[in-house]
């Protein structure tokens, strides 16, 4: 199944330094939602040493519906867990969605596919802890394609030069314009 197009109801803006308390909010709510099931995807919390680097440099990204927050995204255009990598892609980081925003992730990766044709880029690339099965089988029924696994420092959700070693598995869309992934 393809994505559909982003929903005209959804307004994506740019968070801003005093959004950061709104990003952490979303990003913590989704992360306890994924501990609380025992799925390892995240930290148990993240702090805003975690959150403010992309958020500083506008790769950090509010969802509203309604003037409402009900999700966030990071979008970058580098990623460590790509070094083979030419400057081809958008790379989604912490797409973390409120319980009010039903069905958003499809939206948010639908805006993040436009963002990177904007951009005049080929692929939307993710990731996922490896183990991940549920997340897995969810990017690929919107025809996020296994590009293979990569051992990364730090723990799960984040890029670290040290650390714990966390296995993830990559995933890219190749995609289109005006919005849609081909």
């Amino acid at each position: 199944m393809a994505l559909r197009p982003v929903d005209e109801s959804l307004d994506v803006v740019p968070a801003r330094a005093a959004d950061l308390g709104l990003v952490l909010d979303c990003v913590n709510q989704a992360a306890e939602w994924l501990t609380a099931r025992g799925i390892e995807q995240w930290p148990k919390a993240f702090t805003e040493t975690m959150v403010e680097p992309n958020l500083r440099v506008g790769e950090t990204w509010l969802a509203r519906r309604g003037g409402a927050v009900v999700g966030t995204v990071t979008l970058s255009w580098a990623d460590q867990a790509w070094p083979e990598a030419a400057d081809d892609a958008g790379y989604v980081h912490r797409l973390a969605v409120l319980p009010r925003g039903s069905g958003l992730g499809e939206q948010l990766l639908a805006w993040a596919s436009q963002q990177v044709v904007d951009r005049g880029r080929r692929y939307l690339r993710l990731d996922c802890v490896a183990t991940n099965t549920v997340l897995r089988r969810y990017y690929e029924r919107f025809g996020f394609v296994y590009c293979g696994d990569i051992e990364l420092r730090g723990p799960p959700g984040q890029r670290l030069s040290q650390g714990t070693r966390t296995l993830v598995s990559r995933f890219e869309l190749p995609v289109s314009g005006p919005w849609s992934p081909s």
